[in-house]
């Protein structure tokens, strides 16, 4: 009996909250918080969306 592929969708949220804390420490050791805020939210987004696609094709809906 083949087993079949988890139903479970893979969840993001960690990847947001790190690259949103990691954003705002890279901008302050630059002089630029906001900057880092804004740019690590851009790279959270970015992932976020990376993995609802790949969860996408993984469950093939």
């Amino acid at each position: 009996m083949a087993k079949s592929p988890s139903k479970t969708p893979l969840a993001g949220g960690f990847l947001l909250a790190l690259s949103l804390l990691v954003g705002v420490f890279v901008g302050i050791a630059r002089g630029e918080a906001s900057f880092g805020f804004v740019v690590g939210l851009g790279v959270g987004v970015a992932l976020l969306v990376l993995v609802w696609l790949v969860d996408r094709v993984r469950v093939g809906r």
